[in-house]
């Protein structure tokens, strides 16, 4: 059977079709109570089904062995989805000749990751400008493109503190990091029914996930 755009599933059973239909119920000063129903039903709901159980699974059953990777490349996928959602943005390969990228669009992830990292509490705590960028290029960029780290990054289970990364000695410590993700994630529960800017980029969000 051939599926048209509307049966496309964009958080759990929803589809495109549904964030439509509740989109409208958005408009005009929506009651925090509404939000909080976006939040559960389409942004948290796709990003526990598609990345925050899949790494549970990784923590809960790991060996110690290297599972680490395949953690940290699922949480450096998760902050661009969280900082484009959070600025309202959609990525877009530009191609030669194409049109220019419009307000809302943007085609460096680059300046989205070090943005979510040196702006997002509770990251901005270890991170600086230049940690971020050399983060996105040893890190994000090396388990992506290369199955691997680079610029001597290292990955460690797990710190006895709060830290997300050793900046000196460039260790990520996958555990603290997912921690701080889900910290940051409670943040943007609490702030999104009442927040008009998170709002606004919240539907700018999901209304390109539809196309």
């Amino acid at each position: 059977m051939n599926k048209t755009i509307g049966d496309i599933h964009i958080a759990g059973s929803r589809t495109t079709d549904d964030w439509q239909a509740f989109r409208v119920k958005l408009a005009n000063a929506a009651p925090p109570h509404l939000w909080e129903e976006a939040f559960q039903e389409y942004f948290h709901t796709r990003l526990a089904l598609r990345y925050l159980g899949p790494i549970r699974v990784l923590q809960d059953n790991g060996t110690f062995q290297g599972e680490g990777f395949s953690i940290v490349a699922i949480q450096c996928s998760i902050i661009e989805f969280l900082e484009s959602t959070v600025q309202g943005k959609s990525y877009r390969f530009v191609r030669k000749g194409a049109p220019a990228l419009g307000p809302n669009e943007y085609s460096s992830s680059s300046d989205i990751f070090v943005s979510f990292l040196i702006n997002r509490i509770p990251f901005r705590n270890d991170f600086n400008k230049d940690t971020a960028r050399d983060f996105y290029e040893g890190v994000r960029c090396g388990l992506l493109h290369e199955a691997r780290t680079k610029n001597g990054w290292t990955v460690w289970a797990k710190h006895p503190g709060d830290q997300t990364i050793d900046a000196i000695e460039k260790i990520v410590y996958r555990d603290n990091f997912q921690t701080a993700l889900l910290s940051f994630v409670d943040w943007y529960k609490r702030s999104l029914p009442t927040d008009r800017t998170l709002q606004e980029g919240f539907i700018r969000k999901f209304d390109s996930l539809c196309v």
